[in-house]
């Protein structure tokens, strides 16, 4: 079952948060100046709407702690992102500047998958939760928070993923034997999203 959302609307100085698609469309359909966005929570689109209406603001509730994700959406290869909470960059704690773009985001290497990008990318903050005495990580791929990571790979995968799952399960273990915790969110509540997942 899909999340519930809730819009906010700016129209004319006027704002306002509906429950429906169909009631925020009736105020803002035929205004080119009006703004609009779908949020998760009131809250959320609250916050939004505090700020202006600024459709740059993308994660304005997010929890503190070191987020990840990985993306192909520009058609250069898998690319890796970590940030914190207000989705700055953190890759740079750990990796040479010379290894990441002006994004501050590293490319996986050539001809590996996006889930290959999200397992290394959740290595990357495994490492920087541990320099940073960070305890609490999120990110939107169920199938490394809740497999790859904890060592639960199956056959046929291939050899280069595999190697990284078990650097990433003694990782997560060690993470977790400290109190470490690793949550899973959505995509549109990352603030490390690349914007290239579905849903």
């Amino acid at each position: 079952m899909a999340k519930r959302k809730v819009y906010a609307y700016l129209v004319n100085g006027k704002s306002g948060i509906t429950e429906t698609w169909a009631e925020c469309e009736a105020k803002v359909v035929g205004k080119p100046e009006a703004r609009f966005k779908g949020f998760e929570s009131r809250i959320e689109a609250e916050k939004w709407l505090e700020a202006g209406a600024n459709y740059n603001i993308k994660h304005l509730t997010a929890e503190e702690g070191v987020y990840f994700d990985a993306g192909t959406g520009p058609g250069n290869g898998v690319e890796v992102s970590v940030t914190d909470h207000k989705g700055k960059s953190l890759l740079g704690l750990i990796l040479d500047s010379e290894l990441l773009n002006r994004q501050g985001r590293q490319f996986a290497p050539q001809g590996t998958t996006n889930n290959y990008g999200e397992l290394l990318a959740c290595k990357y903050a495994l490492q920087i939760a541990e320099k940073k005495n960070i305890k609490k990580i999120f990110g939107d791929s169920k199938l490394v928070i809740d497999y790859w990571s904890k060592w639960m790979v199956k056959k046929g995968v291939a050899l280069e993923t595999v190697q990284i799952a078990r650097e990433v399960s003694k990782l997560r273990e060690a993470f977790e034997k400290e109190g470490g915790k690793i949550k899973r969110i959505s995509g549109g509540s990352n603030p490390a999203d690349l914007g290239f997942h579905k849903g």
